[in-house]
């Protein structure tokens, strides 16, 4: 579940549901988890986004990164300049793919996660 952050299209939708963050500040806090206890992500995290993209707004995951990173948990993020929520430039997609790639076989692979574990 992504958290609210008021920053992305979903806005009117959060405040239907929850109220105003001011109004409703324990419902807020209960759905933005992730964020408030990013000290207990331990996974290593890649974010992969367009810097136009409305509806995952650029600012979500470099909030999020951000946090990752000063906790010096293992994250990399990723900007496509001028793409939205689809990323469509055919280099950007090939880049994307490689890198899903590459993080998979850092991560989810046996060799790549015992040496994720030294």
């Amino acid at each position: 579940m992504r958290w609210p952050a008021t920053t992305d299209q979903y806005v009117r939708e959060y405040e239907a549901e929850l109220g105003t963050p001011w109004g409703n500040t324990a419902a807020w806090l209960r759905v933005s988890y992730p964020f408030l206890h990013a000290d207990r992500i331990v996974t290593p995290t890649l974010f992969l986004c367009g810097d136009t993209d409305f509806n995952v707004p650029l600012l979500n995951s470099e909030q999020m990164y951000q946090a990752l990173r000063s906790l010096g948990r293992e994250t990399e993020l990723v900007i496509y300049p001028g793409e939205y929520h689809e990323i469509r430039k055919p280099s950007y997609r090939r880049d994307r793919l490689r890198r899903y790639l590459d993080w998979y076989g850092r991560y989810l692979t046996r060799q790549g996660a015992q040496a994720a574990t030294h």
